[in-house]
């Protein structure tokens, strides 16, 4: 199939580009084949809004995203379309814009995060900031994580604005700083300006859509997510020299430690998303092997045992049964002929909503069994954990009508991200956050935080026009 091609290079915000400016620019022999979905459509404005947030690099640290919440602002402005920039830092600001309805039903909030993780430039193959566009693919850090949702929802709040669409609730959309590393952006909006983003629900990143073997697509609508909850392992020993080995050597120590934990089985625990998720996907063809362990994991006798066998079939499937624990980081001494005093580890654990980071903690320790090393929350950011989403509220109903419409034979179903977003902070205050599936990976696998993360053109145009569709349905007043 052709996929027609959008030149991703930055256009003013503040006028639409006509033909004359592309042919001063050079630009019109490469916007010639966007004629198939016209040169201001839907997609081709969401595919340039992209490649222009691409292009602001806002990696954090140090984030820079109020550069991105100014190009957003710009381009609201030009559509008439109100927006404040907000935040705490004047480098690290948020954006919030407001589509008025009538009032007769509360907010829906479009959120995104502008900032992105890191890029090692040697490690790619096009500069990690170019939106380089290839064989239908647009290149770039942040082009999955979460810029392309950001784009789409902006083009989306532009093309109800255009078209004058009657609401009958307010569309607000909210673009977030610094979800990648501290959450500042959110916590600071939720503690100074909740009423310009309180809605009665709100489309976030964190769905994925997967096509299995057998020819089903499954949409999977995040309704809850697993906690990060880093801790610290710190072995304690005395120095000497490196020729003499010593009983409480520190090194050694951390060592048993960090494998112990490894190994060790976690307590398999469902809640009600990931029971529905395991009976649906029990269903399907590509998972009836999953049907018979079912009943095991609802035993507590049998219930590791199942996981094990899971975890041996799909660690994806696993990673959604119980905490997780990966140690990621190591840290001792100044030499090599040296034995150390202390010896640290650090280990990404991700609990289940349904656990404290106390009783994980505690459990880690009882795991370990060795008064030598010290188990310790990591200082930082602490999200909260909360109860799921409702599948009952017209905005899931919306997704899953949009979802089987598109895809007669589909399967849409809640799903619990092993990763995490800001979603909990605000179901925190009561609001129903769902990840929104509507990106399908066209190449078969995530590179969020990857090497040369990119988006397939057609799946960034066809994402965007399930957004339309889902949003069009919750907050018109015509419904479609």
């Amino acid at each position: 199939m052709l996929r027609p091609k959008f030149d991703p290079r930055p256009l003013s915000a503040n006028t639409a580009p006509s033909r004359s400016r592309l042919a001063s620019l050079g630009l019109l022999l490469v916007l010639a084949p966007v004629a198939a979905w016209g040169q201001d459509s839907l997609a081709a404005r969401a595919q340039q809004y992209l490649a222009e947030l691409v292009r602001l690099d806002t990696t954090n640290p140090p984030g820079n995203e109020t550069r991105a919440a100014e190009y957003l602002k710009r381009v609201l402005d030009a559509e008439g379309i109100p927006a404040e920039i907000l935040g705490g830092d004047p480098a690290r600001m948020n954006l919030v814009a407001r589509l008025h309805g009538s009032g007769t039903g509360r907010p829906l909030l479009l959120m995104a995060h502008s900032d992105v993780v890191p890029a090692d430039a040697a490690q790619w193959s096009v500069p990690p900031f170019s939106a380089e566009i290839r064989e239908g693919f647009l290149y770039g850090r942040g082009a999955q994580d979460d810029k392309c949702l950001l784009a789409a929802e902006l083009a989306v709040l532009v093309e109800m604005k255009r078209r004058a669409t009657p609401l009958q609730r307010d569309i607000i959309l909210l673009s977030e700083a610094d979800e990648e590393a501290g959450s500042a952006g959110i916590q600071w909006l939720v503690a100074n300006a909740w009423s310009k983003i309180d809605a009665d629900f709100a489309l976030n990143e964190g769905g994925f859509v997967m096509d299995v073997p057998s020819g089903k697509r499954v949409y999977q609508v995040q309704t809850t997510e697993k906690i990060p909850t880093r801790v610290v392992l710190r072995a304690h020993g005395t120095a000497g020299h490196g020729s003499l080995p010593r009983l409480d050597n520190p090194v050694v120590a951390l060592s048993r430690a960090v494998v112990r934990l490894a190994d060790a089985d976690q307590p398999v625990r469902l809640n009600s998303t990931t029971r529905r998720y395991l009976a649906a996907m029990s269903k399907l063809e590509d998972f009836r092997w999953l049907a018979p362990l079912l009943p095991r994991l609802q035993q507590e006798p049998t219930a590791v045992g199942a996981a094990r066998q899971i975890r041996e079939r799909d660690p994806e499937l696993a990673a959604q049964l119980s905490t997780t624990v990966s140690p990621t980081m190591l840290g001792a001494g100044t030499k090599i002929n040296v034995i150390p005093n202390v010896a640290e580890a650090q280990v990404d654990v991700r609990r289940l909503p349904n656990e404290t980071r106390e009783e994980v903690i505690a459990r880690l320790r009882r795991l370990i069994h060795d008064n030598a090393v010290e188990v310790l929350p990591a200082p930082g950011q602490d999200m909260p954990a909360t109860e799921p989403s409702s599948l009952t509220t017209e905005l899931y109903r919306n997704m899953e009508a949009v979802f089987q419409q598109a895809s007669p034979n589909s399967l849409v179903v809640p799903y619990m991200q092993r990763g995490a977003t800001d979603g909990s902070y605000l179901r925190q205050k009561g609001m129903a956050v769902y990840g929104v599936p509507v990106f399908l990976r066209e190449d078969r696998g995530s590179r969020a935080h990857g090497n040369n993360e990119r988006i397939s053109v057609q799946a960034l145009a066809a994402g965007t026009d399930l957004l339309w569709k889902i949003v069009l349905r919750t907050a018109s007043s015509r419904g479609e």
